[in-house]
């Protein structure tokens, strides 16, 4: 009898998420025609995305777009792939309600998504996070999915503020450190934030 009243009757939880499984399909089509393209061509195709959006607005069309770019442009710069429950959460963020993910389920990751389709229209987007070691890791971390795409990525922390520029070097003040943050850069966690950091007060 509970097994047939819950056939008719689901949770909202569930009824919302039936509803964006169509967006996430699309997504996944889309991932074998991005990996053909080249660096340039993916960053050209997000180029003429901003320009659709700045004309369309908003849309699932757009979103479907913009999902498979984060996801391809995430692959080739920080060797990781949204799974489906990153981009689930990614879309009912872009939706302006909230996500709740467990841990280890990639907030970090999952918030690129919405981060970069807002992104698109110009106006900006702030990411909060609970201090400073974090607003300043992930902005490296993330920012080379944005930096990929053609987005600028800055962070605000207490004392400043910091913009993220991954051709900024300055190798001969930082010469016993270089080394090991070639290490950590593989892994994502840290990297010395002033060898990609410029300061801005």
């Amino acid at each position: 009898m509970a097994n047939s009243f819950l056939k008719f009757f689901k949770n909202p939880n569930q009824r919302a998420l039936d509803k964006i499984k169509p967006l996430v399909f699309a997504i996944n089509q889309e991932e074998k025609n991005l990996e053909k393209l080249t660096d340039q061509e993916i960053l050209e195709k997000s180029l003429k995305l901003k320009e659709k959006v700045l004309e369309e607005g908003l849309n699932d069309k757009n979103l479907i777009t913009a999902f498979s770019l984060v996801r391809e442009a995430s692959k080739r710069t920080l060797k990781q792939r949204h799974f489906d429950v990153q981009l689930m959460a990614g879309i009912v963020l872009a939706q302006g309600k909230l996500a709740e993910m467990k841990t280890g389920e990639g907030k970090t990751l999952a918030a690129t998504l919405p981060a970069y389709y807002y992104g698109l229209t110009g106006k900006g987007v702030h990411i909060v996070t609970v201090n400073d070691y974090l607003a300043q890791r992930d902005t490296i971390w993330m920012g080379q999915i944005y930096n990929f795409l053609g987005l600028k990525v800055g962070c605000l922390i207490h004392d400043g503020a910091l913009i993220y520029d991954p051709n900024y070097n300055d190798f001969e003040e930082n010469q016993e450190t270089n080394s090991l943050d070639k290490s950590r850069d593989t892994l994502g966690s840290f990297k010395n934030f002033s060898s990609i950091f410029e300061t801005y007060y």
